[in-house]
This record gives C-alpha cells, sequence and structure tokens, in this order.
C-alpha cells in the first residue's frame, strides 16, 4: 500500500477499515509512509485504530520514526502531542529525550501530560547519578492537580521511579498544601505495597492527612 493508496484507508469512515490499514502498514513497514502514520495518529478517533497506528510506528525505523515524532510534539492539537508522546515512550529511544519539555511534563491537557510523565519514566538515565532523583522532584509538582485519572497516572509513573522517588513524596506529604498532601501519601503508601487500590490509598492517606495539619478539603 503507497502512502496515496493508506491515506485514503486511513481515511474511511469505518473504523475496521482503518484498523486493517494501519495493521497492513506495520505488518508490510514502508519508510514512505512515516509521514502518514503520524499525521493519522494526530487526528485518529478511535483508540484502537490509534495503537495500531503505534504499532505500525515501532515497526519502521526509528532513525526516522523519532525526529518525525518530536516534531510533532510542538503541534497545537492535543491529540496530535499525546498520541507521539505514548508512541515515543513505546520506542524507548533516549534522542527523544531532549524534546520531552517542562511545557509538555506540565501541559495543561491532561493526556499530554500524563504521556509525558509516561516518557519521563521511561527515558531517566538510571545509571547517573542524581538523574531519577531530578525526574521525580519534577513530576512532584502535580501532586494534588488535576482529576483522579491524571493523578493516578502520576502516582504509578512516580512510584516506577522507586527509592528515588521517596524523599520528595515524603517532604510534600509533610509540608505540602492539603491536597498534595493527601496524594503524595497515598503514593508512598503505594510505593511500599504496590497491591494497593489507588482510591483506597487515596482515603486513607487524606483521613491522615487531616489528622497532621490543616485541611483544604475541596482541594484534594
Amino acid at each position: 500500500m503507497n502512502p496515496s493508496e493508506l491515506t485514503t484507508a486511513l481515511r474511511h469512515e469505518s473504523g475496521s477499515t482503518r484498523l486493517r490499514a494501519a495493521m497492513a502498514a506495520g505488518t508490510t513497514p514502508d519508510p514512505d509512509v512515516v509521514d502518514v502514520l503520524v499525521e493519522r495518529s494526530g487526528v485518529e478517533p478511535d483508540f484502537f485504530v490509534r495503537d495500531m497506528l503505534t504499532w505500525a510506528l515501532t515497526r519502521l525505523p526509528a532513525d526516522l520514526t523519532v525526529p518525525r515524532l518530536v516534531a510533532e510534539l510542538s503541534s497545537p492539537f492535543p491529540q496530535a502531542r499525546s498520541q507521539s508522546l505514548h508512541t515515543l515512550t513505546k520506542l524507548a529511544d533516549p534522542r527523544s529525550r531532549p524534546a520531552l519539555t517542562p511545557a509538555l511534563v506540565h501541559d495543561e491537557e491532561d493526556e499530554v501530560a500524563r504521556a509525558a510523565w509516561r516518557l519521563a519514566v521511561v527515558l531517566v538515565p538510571a545509571d547517573i547519578a542524581g538523574e531519577p532523583e531530578a525526574v521525580a522532584e519534577d513530576l512532584a509538582t502535580e501532586l494534588g492537580r488535576r482529576g483522579p485519572e491524571a493523578k493516578r497516572s502520576l502516582t504509578r509513573a512516580m512510584t516506577s521511579l522507586g527509592e528515588a522517588a521517596r524523599p520528595v513524596l515524603e517532604r510534600i506529604a509533610e509540608q505540602g498544601a492539603f491536597a498534595q498532601r493527601v496524594h503524595a501519601g497515598a503514593t508512598l503508601l503505594i510505593l511500599d505495597d504496590p497491591r494497593r487500590e489507588f482510591m483506597a490509598a487515596m482515603a486513607e492517606a487524606r483521613r491522615t492527612a487531616i489528622d497532621v495539619g490543616p485541611t483544604e478539603p475541596d482541594a484534594s
């Protein structure tokens, strides 16, 4: 399937047709369709088709896909940014790390920020002293913000950093604003016991935060 044919198939009104087209692009990788796949990822409404587009991109040479995905991170469209971040996470190519800017990590769009958090954790160079801790410090500025699913994603990202995240979590659990203390406390509970359910950990951390200091219940 050449780029023109793939473009037509990926614009078809039928989701199953688009899914088959994306699958075909990954089954028979063609470097000439990189732009088509990236562009479609930014507008495709179906989750399963987007996931297949990501898979198709991972089948192509990283020398081609990484620069194109990085360029998409400056798109004004949130889905284009979040999908490119998601695909870069799957590639886990260190060359994409310089493109992971504070603007993405703290993007006002939850889906973009969540994808950026996942990429930050995947790309952190664990063998360089202080790097995991620096990533944890940056991510910790998001504690207590956003909606429940974003909070859950942030907890997952921070616990993926392991003990490198503990110092900043402990500090915020003691000294942060109420919503920050709750979220940091819940994340510490899950760091200590990954089997804990997130909302249960949040409820327990909230009770602890109320006992320890000033409350702003509506902020949690």
